[in-house]
């Protein structure tokens, strides 16, 4: 029997990124033909359905490499697949089904989480093929039962910590800006961002320990303060985090990495240089003098500050605005290392207090203050 070509291109499914394309035409020509498969049957309008589509095709990906063993298919159950969709009983969207490797009418609705470890979880208990997943790479410390007291409790660390549990929605929402946090506070050596699976059986003890009752649970275990531990309570949104970070520990990150205008600045000797504009030529030096002594007594914290009033006094006003303008270009262009960056944008920030016309806006204030008051 010659079977037309027309015919062969019908039951033929698609393959989008590992994913088998099924309809109500092919399906049974390739379901329950000596391979099980895990079928989604989904609608394109449907938004849980386009948000679970960039995990299902990593799932596929994730079993590229074992397609004569399990099937990742899909069926547009409300387009060319309608009609396969009623007979499997599909009134939801989407429906996500399990058929055994010979048979193509009987199926088992999967009830599982929908990440990928989930999937790739289920597949494996089903078929014994394990996925080939990808694995990112992470800045944030995953810790358990085992690993908590040396790194949670390490008093040489500010750890902060997110107790979590898989089927959480907050947590899943959380995760992807934890990893920025991580990744803005990883060259700030004393800060430790972490993480924890509180739900999971093992991690119990831990769970019970620092009761934790609801997720996510957020706690910063400071330096010689790890027997009191302090509960984040604020939105959580990267920059609430951060600013929540940096007041517990005093520092100055940024969200994007960067530090913030205040790192590096100390006031006094901010009030100085402000000064030093605003003073007559006869006091200037007076000023000057004054100045390098204060940051001569901070050492390395006031050098900057020194080199930039030398410079000002003898050299020119002119040298300050040179010198942001070509420290500027090496923050914008990034592409230095991130510690560079840290010394280049202290060194930005304590140039902006020798801007001339930032001093003259501020003498303009006090004078409309007096003249209010007089």
């Amino acid at each position: 029997m010659i079977v037309p070509l027309a015919l062969l291109a019908a039951l033929a499914p698609s393959v989008l990124a590992n994913v088998m394309i099924l309809d109500s035409k092919n399906f049974t020509e390739n379901i329950g033909q000596g391979k099980p498969a895990l079928v989604e049957f989904y609608a394109p309008w449907c938004g849980h359905c386009k948000n679970l589509a960039p995990i299902y095709a990593k799932l596929g990906e994730a079993y590229g490499h074992a397609k004569d063993k399990v099937i990742i298919a899909q069926v547009d159950a409300d387009g060319p697949g309608r009609e396969i969709g009623g007979k499997q009983g599909v009134a939801s969207f989407p429906t996500i089904k399990w058929f055994e490797a010979n048979n193509n009418v009987d199926s088992t609705k999967y009830e599982g989480g929908r990440e990928l470890e989930d999937f790739a979880n289920f597949i494996k208990e089903k078929t014994g093929v394990a996925a080939r997943i990808k694995v990112p790479h992470s800045d944030v410390v995953v810790v358990d039962t085992d690993s908590f007291e040396k790194v949670v409790m390490d008093d040489t660390k500010d750890v902060f910590i997110a107790f979590t549990a898989p089927w959480c929605g907050h947590c899943k929402a959380l995760k992807p800006i934890w990893e920025k946090v991580a990744t803005y506070y990883k060259n700030d050596p004393n800060v430790v961002i972490a993480f924890i699976d509180a739900h999971a059986p093992q991690n119990a003890r831990v769970r019970e320990a620092h009761e934790v009752n609801a997720y996510p649970t957020i706690k910063l275990f400071a330096k010689g303060k790890k027997n009191a531990p302090i509960k984040y309570d604020g939105y959580n949104w990267e920059d609430k985090i951060m600013s929540f970070i940096n007041e517990q520990t005093g520092l100055h990150r940024a969200p994007g990495g960067l530090l913030d205008d205040k790192a590096g600045r100390v006031a006094t000797l901010d009030t100085l240089a402000q000064s030093l504009f605003a003073a007559p030529a006869t006091t200037r030096d007076a000023i000057y003098a004054e100045a390098k002594a204060a940051a001569e007594k901070l050492g390395a914290e006031g050098a900057y500050y020194a080199r930039v009033f030398k410079k000002v006094v003898e050299d020119s006003e002119e040298w300050v605005a040179k010198e942001t303008k070509r420290l500027n270009s090496i923050v914008v262009k990034r592409n230095a290392p991130q510690s560079k960056l840290d010394e280049v944008k202290m060194k930005l920030n304590i140039l902006s207090a020798f801007v001339k016309e930032k001093v003259e806006e501020a003498a303009e204030k006090v004078a409309e203050v007096v003249k209010d008051e007089l």
